[in-house]
């Protein structure tokens, strides 16, 4: 199992201190929540921020779209420093079109879909994304516990596409990795169990070693 953890659930006053705990405690990437207020009610950080964090960490930045229109923001979330960037089948934009612009800025692209969207929606993707983000919780704000009937969606796309990667985020602890790894899972993100953690390192590695 990979972990993520989640910036949205850190603290920025000293976040450059909590990057350099999470990649020294074996984080395997970092996971940026962008939210527009519109697609999901809630801001949350920008470019310069994502710049910054590209300085402040080797690891991987998985940048994860929660906005109407991520298309209009591919390249500059790839110049930025995105190693991957997920966005929503709900969104506003062509699907196809944006995995292509992600995919030509140098970033890899993948698809997630609320609880509440049917899974079948990705099937014409599944061959055309490097990822999917299964959200185990309803995508705009941090700290919500986990659904655990998206188990049955982990493991359908793992029935469905076997090689595909599939990450999940929302209410990831020590037993909700347990069960997401059990299903299938190969990354989970983990922002409040990590960030706000009294030792960073030992939550990474308590995670990494279910």
């Amino acid at each position: 199992m990979k972990i993520a953890p989640s910036v949205l659930a850190a603290d920025f006053l000293c976040l450059g201190e909590q990057l350099q705990k999470v990649e020294a405690a074996g984080a395997d990437l970092i996971h940026l929540d962008i939210m527009d207020g519109i697609f999901v009610p809630n801001l949350s950080i920008g470019f310069p921020v994502v710049e910054s964090i590209r300085r402040g960490t080797s690891l991987p930045l998985d940048v994860h779209l929660m906005i109407k229109h991520p298309l209009r923001y591919a390249q500059r979330f790839c110049d930025a420093g995105a190693w991957g960037i997920t966005f929503h089948i709900e969104c506003a934009d062509d699907i196809d079109e944006t995995i292509e612009a992600i995919r030509k800025g140098g970033a890899r692209p993948a698809l997630s879909l609320r609880p509440s969207t049917p899974a079948e929606r990705l099937l014409p993707y599944l061959s055309k994304v490097d990822m999917v983000l299964v959200m185990a919780v309803e995508p705009g704000f941090g700290g919500q516990k986990f659904m655990p009937e998206m188990l049955d969606r982990i493991r359908w796309l793992k029935k469905m596409k076997p090689d595909l990667p599939v990450e999940v985020d929302g209410g990831i602890n020590v037993r909700t990795v347990r069960d997401c790894a059990a299903a299938g899972a190969d990354i989970c993100v983990s922002g409040s169990k990590v960030f706000r953690a009294e030792d960073i390192r030992a939550a990474v590695l308590e995670l990494k070693s279910e």
